[in-house]
């Protein structure tokens, strides 16, 4: 059976808004990022698209991202849908980053290798598509969090330097067989296009 599977990223935070690094720094939802996510509700809500589960990651903002997208669902948590541990450079100006792909370059400073992070999420995932009971599934997580399942799933067609969608922005995964494949992408542009409002300065 051929199951659907949305990945968002969570809402915009302070953090995002000062161009601050956040890994595991947790940072709460500005009203922007509020706003965000109630569009991004009423986009699906629009498509007809409904979900019979609700995963998110532990952090703060991933949690009530994901209470405002559907908030007819209780979110189940699963810590490994975590953004990736940055070590020292959490809570960093996003300026001083290197250019990816990052690979080990986090450990030297207390970080998660890009491999263990990828390994993670896309195991979480995967499993929670395996359940019996899923056949529509939204799952909120993080930015490099998403770029790697993204990547994942891509295999060797993956550019490390392609953007995911932004703040509540969401990839749409088809899963049959045990194989994921992409099926589209949707933005902040798009749900406002959707519910005819203005875009969202």
């Amino acid at each position: 059976m051929k199951k659907n599977l949305y990945l968002l990223r969570h809402g915009q935070t302070l953090f995002n808004s000062k161009h601050l690094i956040s890994g595991w720094s947790d940072s709460p939802l500005t009203e922007k990022g509020i706003e965000q996510a109630k569009r991004a509700g009423l986009f699906f809500q629009s498509k007809g698209i409904h979900f019979d589960h609700l995963y998110c990651s532990d952090l703060h903002r991933a949690v009530e991202t994901s209470k405002l997208v559907e908030p007819n669902l209780a979110p189940e948590i699963k810590q490994p849908l975590r953004e990736w541990f940055f070590g020292y450079y959490e809570a960093e100006r996003v300026a001083i980053m290197p250019q990816a792909p990052f690979g080990d370059y986090f450990c030297q400073f207390g970080g998660e290798a890009q491999s263990t992070v990828r390994t993670r999420i896309f195991d979480c995932i995967h499993d929670i598509m395996e359940q019996d009971d899923t056949e529509c599934v939204l799952v909120v997580s993080h930015g490099r969090s998403c770029k790697e399942f993204y990547d994942a799933v891509l295999e060797e067609a993956a550019n490390p330097n392609d953007k995911v969608p932004g703040n509540c922005g969401a990839i749409h995964f088809s899963y049959e067989d045990g194989k994921f494949s992409v099926v589209d992408l949707f933005t902040q542009e798009d749900y406002a296009q959707e519910l005819r409002l203005p875009e969202i300065d």
